[in-house]
């Protein structure tokens, strides 16, 4: 997301589409959010990739912990739409639950 260390990895190769929700349960890592399964609503951006050559790069970014998969996602104006999310599969003895799905809102961005 903007503001975030990872968002580095989209310039020039990504379109921001806004913001959207997707299915699950949102994770506390520490240094960055981790998407898992489980009821409830993710808050992140939406974005179109203008290069496919960019998702080797974001599989590289998001590290092993992470795996790329397709997903249904709300915009904020109610479009639905299939996008590729990062599900969280690393250990979670130190993670925190963020119930409300947004991690912005429980980490601000430091810009």
């Amino acid at each position: 997301m903007r503001g975030y260390p990872l968002h580095r990895a989209l310039a020039g190769g990504a379109t921001l589409l806004g913001e959207g929700r997707a299915a699950g349960r949102l994770l506390d890592l520490g240094r960055y959010p981790g998407l898992v399964k489980g009821r409830g609503a993710v808050r992140g951006e939406v974005y179109r990739l203008d290069d496919p050559q960019l998702l080797p790069v974001l599989d590289r970014e998001e590290g092993y912990n992470f795996v790329r998969r397709h997903a249904v996602v709300t915009l904020v104006d109610g479009r639905r739409a299939r996008a590729w999310v990062y599900g969280y599969r690393g250990p979670r003895e130190r993670a925190v639950p963020i119930p409300h799905g947004d991690y912005r809102r429980a980490r601000p961005a430091s810009h």
